[in-house]
């Protein structure tokens, strides 16, 4: 016997206590099968592992998998709950659910970032590295056990507590997507201005400016080009609110 299946064989393996094995068993709900499977999830490639072909350890390729495992369970359940929906509102209904915003909350309900390996301190993540870890996890779930318990992992931890057809079907995941198909619809034509800002303290911000029709409807700014776009969506999203609602409807 290896001294890995020694050390985490079913004689050795406390009951209780904070051993990873035991942590992930908790996590997931049964037992793993081969523990180098989760300890792969938890992985940063700052750690430099490779196996014994050369390749690199980390979570990444692993959170490849898990994201198309949560793309499937997910449409087989919308397909199955709303068979009136159609594809279009299916593909917004799944990509409501597998949101980044949406990963990021499943991975700190679960404390996951705390297992990571890494040479890099915690506080310097980005805030996605939550639902990175969580999409990794399903990935190894999947190689461990395969599709059925992967399946009843993401019924557990996304779909009964999380999946509220009539709530998600009224939340918005992209301002800058719903406002530009309203001015699309409208004929009204619009664009952003973008502009690099500093603040006070001297960091990077990058400013918007969201004109429609020629007229400065908002202004926002972020850390990104990205984000001061969809701050500067929302606030003209508020702003134009009731005509684009009754528009929709």
């Amino acid at each position: 016997m290896s001294l890995l299946k020694k050390i985490f064989s079913k004689s050795s393996r406390p009951t209780e206590g904070g051993n990873f094995f035991g942590d992930i068993e908790r996590i997931i709900g049964f037992k793993p099968k081969k523990i180098e499977n989760y300890t792969r999830a938890f992985t940063h490639r700052s750690i430099n592992k490779v196996d014994l072909k050369g390749n690199p350890i980390s979570y990444e390729r692993l959170e490849f998998l898990g994201d198309a495992m949560l793309s499937s369970v997910i449409a087989a359940h919308l397909f199955n709950e709303v068979p009136s929906g159609d594809e279009g509102y299916l593909t917004k209904m799944r990509s409501k659910i597998v949101s980044r915003e949406h990963l990021n909350e499943l991975g700190k309900d679960l404390n996951l970032i705390k297992f990571v390996e890494s040479k890099v301190q915690t506080q310097h993540f980005g805030e996605n590295i939550h639902g990175n870890i969580f999409e990794a996890l399903v990935g190894a779930i999947f190689l461990d056990q395969g599709y059925s318990h992967c399946e009843k992992f993401i019924h557990k931890k996304v779909i009964e507590p999380y999946v509220d057809i009539p709530r998600l079907e009224g939340k918005v995941i992209s301002y800058k997507s719903l406002l530009i198909e309203w001015c699309q619809k409208e004929k009204k034509t619009f664009h952003y201005d973008i502009f690099e800002d500093n603040s006070i303290s001297g960091d990077r911000l990058f400013g918007v400016k969201l004109s429609i029709d020629d007229v400065v409807v908002a202004k926002a700014r972020a850390t990104s080009k990205k984000k001061a776009e969809e701050k500067a969506s929302q606030r003209a999203y508020f702003a134009f609110q009731g005509k684009i609602d009754k528009k929709n409807k």
